[in-house]
């Protein structure tokens, strides 16, 4: 029987099939089915010079090989890697275009350049432009090789050769090989590509970053699995503030829970020593309604943080929440406990609700200062200034402890906060802190005075 000359791969996971279908039966997407022609894969590549060690033996006896960590220069990056750029490594870097990850990565490569050889691999630009941003941002070029051909071989080939100690591909979406019939960008072109390359960097001992696009939602572009594939993958953000936020969504060495905050200028991108300074604003000894403090934890930096709110009644009758930095189901939980069990009536109301700085918060801890937000725009009665607060809600309208509240304590008596509303009591602190067990009662702590 002739085999299909055309075959069809899901964009998303690169489930394969022979006919097209509306639907992957593997990852359930919709539409997602692209048509590429299929070619017998080449005898020879099967029989090629495995890259790994296939032979099978005893955990106990494979050699140990302490993998080595180098700093980038960046502390911000470091952070997020876990304390370093380990070696060897893959690493995917998404976000998107024109946030900074060609910039970060060239800056990392400058200072990586005097513990070994490093290459950077372009494919969306010429040498002289990656050379002209290069000199904007005060790296030195001397200290930097650069390839421009985004064949799969052929680069394979230039690092057997070179053997460089760092490299850096830019970008994973512009490379193609040969053996795969499909245009450079396609699932399985991402891919063979990032399996290959990543495989030969554990070979030669070098550390690997690839540079990724993302989809307009936001994601990676390319199949699930090479997220898979890799050891680390970094997503850039921003904020409305123009900072840049760098998290990791895995990390084989290192905390998933770090973050990374820059600022980018003419010179490149900046790391930002203070993030209280950016998320809280001035205001001297008197705010608006509807402000509240908060402290939240991102891994090992504590900072602390402005909610703002603004509740007003709905023109459609009908409540409306519009909450892009806290997720909505939150808002709109925290606001049938405020309903239910403090007798504050938010059904006819538009609620807004915003971060200063820009940046999502996802943490339960945060609940406690939304919910005294929404009280005081509701009610048209500001809280003190040097007031803040952190606790879980209960559905039942109970306040309960979260972690870290003593680092929470800790950075909200260094920015100058004297009384912190929590479940939490500790002593031995210089800021006063008010326990309360429920919703009601942090209510009255916050606002008895005030009236």
């Amino acid at each position: 029987m002739k085999e299909s000359s055309v075959r069809y791969v899901c964009r998303e996971c690169g489930h394969v099939e022979t006919k097209w279908n509306g639907r992957c039966p593997e990852c359930g997407s919709w539409n997602s089915f692209e048509e590429e022609k299929a070619v017998p894969v080449q005898k020879g590549r099967a029989e090629a010079q495995p890259v790994m060690d296939s032979s099978v033996q005893r955990l106990s006896d494979v050699p140990s090989e302490s993998a080595m960590r180098i700093s980038s220069g960046i502390d911000e990056l470091d952070r997020v890697l876990g304390g370093g750029v380990m070696r060897p490594s893959s690493v995917l870097v998404g976000g998107e275009p024109g946030i900074g990850k060609s910039t970060i990565m060239l800056q990392m490569l400058g200072t990586l350049a005097s513990s070994g050889t490093v290459l950077y691999v372009s494919g969306e630009e010429s040498p002289s432009q990656v050379r002209m941003r290069a000199e904007r941002i005060g790296v030195s070029t001397d200290s930097i090789s650069i390839f421009c051909d985004t064949r799969l071989e052929a680069l394979s080939e230039t690092m057997e050769r070179v053997d460089p100690r760092f490299v850096v591909i830019d970008s994973l979406q512009t490379l193609y090989s040969a053996s795969v019939a499909s245009m450079a960008g396609s699932p399985n072109q991402i891919k063979v590509c990032c399996m290959e390359l990543s495989l030969l960097a554990k070979k030669i001992g070098a550390a690997i970053f690839f540079i990724g696009h993302v989809t307009k939602d936001g994601a990676i572009a390319g199949p699930k699995i090479v997220e898979h594939i890799v050891d680390t993958v970094l997503y850039f953000e921003s904020a409305e503030t123009g900072m840049r936020l760098l998290r990791a969504s895995k990390n084989r060495f290192g905390s998933v829970d770090e973050i990374g905050l820059f600022t980018m200028d003419r010179d490149g991108l900046h790391g930002v020593k203070d993030p209280s300074s950016i998320f809280l604003s001035s205001r001297g000894d008197s705010i608006p309604s509807g402000i509240a403090f908060t402290s939240v934890v991102e891994g090992s930096r504590t900072f602390s943080v402005e909610i703002q709110a603004l509740v007003v009644p709905a023109r459609s009758g009908f409540q409306r929440i519009y909450s892009d930095r806290i997720d909505n189901a939150r808002v709109s939980r925290v606001a049938a406990i405020l309903q239910k069990h403090a007798g504050l009536d938010l059904s006819d109301q538009d609620i807004y609700v915003n971060v200063a700085g820009g940046m999502k918060l996802s943490e339960v801890s945060i609940e406690l200062a939304l919910a005294l937000a929404l009280y005081s725009s509701k009610e048209d009665v500001p809280l003190k200034a040097t007031s803040a607060a952190f606790g879980e809600l209960t559905l039942a309208g109970e306040v309960r402890p979260v972690s870290f509240a003593e680092r929470r304590l800790r950075n909200l008596a260094d920015m100058g906060f004297s009384e912190v509303i929590s479940a939490d009591s500790k002593r031995g602190l210089s800021i006063s802190t008010k326990k309360v067990g429920n919703i009601k009662a942090a209510l009255i702590a916050a606002f008895s005075a005030r009236r």
